[in-house]
């Protein structure tokens, strides 16, 4: 016990927290910037298991914030990576990398026994598709987003409300780290305070940070944090994420891609393109899916049709 004496008289139960720890399952999706900061500091704790999801290699573009890599680790898997990394730091827990992109089905495997989601993928699409399915299994979850040098870190479902409460509309636009930048300082401190929120999820510390969100703005100096435990839950009934694989012949699929963009076939009976004459549509009742690469297409077209047909459903992506 002498590796964690320094922190288990800041736990409420002491000792008897710390190998609370040891039984854990924490499921980590994005190996990446955050995960570097997040992914240490629970193993350092004592986290017992934890499962890591990312589909993503290694790019030198990375190592100025994801500082888990070395450059000899250019083009290796990342998962594969922080295995390695972490293997030696702590032997009461187990790493277990999962080097797969992380569909709805997946997830909806992924999610028993879980204790705590970690959403370190920094993608809108991710996020929305693990509040939807945390919210539903009663899991609680942990998500940050960071560009520049601002961003935010949250806690959702697990008794408090789901990421839609907060923010219920995909925004117009998400530029990504490669076109807008980001300062890996700013990374490491949001991964930082997302670990400190899991850990608190994790021995019930109070005020518990489910139901808080906190901005950081490391370009001027701000920070700022308020509750959402009233939020208004998001209306039932509206689209939900599917994946790919969960399609049936059965549905009414609309490919919202322009016939020229690149990027995997959806699937063969797939509309298509643009909506241009959504007054012709025959949406009968039944399952209707909208399909495009970020999900933002997708994600408007079944919010605009949700009250039309039996259900709506939406992809997040493509995988392109």
């Amino acid at each position: 016990m002498n590796r964690y004496l320094r922190q288990v008289g800041l736990f409420p139960q002491g000792e008897g927290d710390q190998k609370r720890l040891l039984d854990v399952h924490v499921l980590v999706v994005g190996a990446g910037g955050l995960g570097a900061t997040v992914l240490p500091a629970l193993v350092g704790a004592g986290c017992g298991r934890i499962t890591v999801v990312d589909h993503d290699r290694v790019d030198e573009g990375n190592l100025h914030r994801q500082t888990l890599f070395r450059m000899e680790d250019i083009g290796r898997l990342k998962v594969s990576c922080v295995a390695e990394r972490l293997e030696g730091l702590n032997p009461d827990c187990r790493i277990i990398p999962v080097a797969r992109r992380l569909e709805p089905a997946s997830a909806r495997c992924l999610l028993p026994g879980i204790s705590v989601v970690v959403d370190a993928a920094d993608s809108v699409a991710v996020t929305y598709m693990l509040s939807d399915l945390c919210l539903e299994a009663g899991v609680p979850l942990v998500s940050a987003s960071v560009l520049g040098q601002s961003g935010y870190v949250g806690g959702f479902c697990g008794g408090a409300p789901g990421y839609r409460a907060v923010f219920p509309d995909i925004p117009a636009s998400f530029p990504t780290c490669s076109e807008a930048g980001v300062l890996g300082p700013a990374v490491a401190a949001l991964g930082a305070i997302q670990a400190q929120m899991t850990l608190s999820i994790l021995l019930e510390m109070q005020p518990s940070p489910l139901g808080q969100l906190i901005s950081l703005d490391l370009e001027h100096w701000r920070s700022s944090s308020f509750r959402f435990d009233d939020a208004p839950v998001a209306e039932e009934g509206g689209p939900f994420i599917l994946g790919l694989e969960e399609i049936t012949e059965a549905d009414l699929v609309f490919d919202l891609r322009e016939r020229d963009e690149t990027g995997p076939l959806s699937v063969e009976w797939a509309v298509r393109g643009p909506i241009e004459h959504p007054e012709m549509l025959d949406m009968k009742a039944g399952r209707t899916v909208f399909i495009c690469a970020s999900g933002l297409r997708a994600w408007r077209a079944a919010k605009r049709f949700s009250g039309q047909s039996g259900t709506v459903a939406f992809i997040a992506t493509t995988g392109r």
